[in-house]
């Protein structure tokens, strides 16, 4: 695995409050990880700093096997880059199928003309039967996207990421509102997404945090608290205190 991703000595404050705290966290490409920590721990922040929502006040966010710095970019210039991000409450298209959706999320070089006169193609097809295989959609392809349930919602806007060909999937509490062979499927999805990008996965589900089995990086006020896999954070009598021992954990 190559570093795509280096995030070192990173602070941000908001009106007297340190959300970031001096964090340093590398991703290599592919991979699969997890990022846990209580509410204020700092996970939306980092998420918000690497994809140039939000601009820290120290620090560096390094890009690719050159190092580029993303800091100063656009979010537009840094999701060109190769990031995607899907947040907590799906985003599709509900009014158009879920193979509208898919093609319309495709990356394709294409003009304003030539998006006014794109015709599909048979790689177009294949791409969108092979993205609609992974995420479990194939035989809801010609369906309402607003008919889906809540976890196939999900699955569809993790698609529309995945057509977008990212390097680096960020992803936010995907287990939220699903049922339990929802969260299984969405594993499922996330694991094999991994095996050709980087797949970072914020979440509070224990469980579903347990069955993507990867490394897990645990933030606690800003910073990094704890590394490695979750059986060795869990065990960690500083995460207990501040997060798994807190009832609102």
């Amino acid at each position: 695995m190559t570093s795509l991703l280096e995030v070192s000595g990173v602070s941000k404050t908001f009106d007297g409050f340190r959300a970031i705290n001096d964090l340093s966290i590398q991703i290599s490409e592919p991979e699969l990880r997890a990022i846990i920590g209580p509410n204020g721990a700092g996970k939306t922040t980092f998420m918000d700093i690497v994809t140039g929502k939000t601009k820290p006040d120290t620090g560096r966010v390094l890009w690719g096997a050159r190092n580029e710095s993303l800091l100063g970019l656009s979010e537009a210039a840094i999701a060109n880059k190769g990031i995607g991000r899907k947040f907590q409450k799906p985003t599709v298209f509900e009014d158009q199928t879920v193979w509208a959706n898919l093609n319309m999320a495709l990356r394709n070089k294409r003009g304003p003309f030539a998006v006014l006169f794109h015709r599909k193609t048979g790689e177009d097809e294949a791409r969108i039967s092979q993205i609609a295989s992974e995420i479990g959609l194939t035989d809801q392809l010609s369906r309402m996207s607003g008919e889906l349930s809540h976890g196939q919602k999900q699955w569809l806007e993790i698609g529309m990421l995945l057509a977008q060909d990212p390097r680096l999937l960020l992803v936010d509490e995907p287990a939220a509102g699903m049922t339990a062979e929802e969260r299984e499927k969405t594993t499922d999805i996330l694991r094999h997404a991994a095996l050709t990008r980087a797949v970072v996965v914020v979440e509070h589900d224990m469980e579903f945090v347990r069955r993507l089995n990867c490394k897990v990086t645990v933030l606690h006020e800003g910073h990094v608290l704890a590394e490695g896999t979750l059986d060795h954070v869990t065990a960690d009598s500083t995460v207990i205190d501040v997060y798994l021992g807190r009832a609102d954990a």
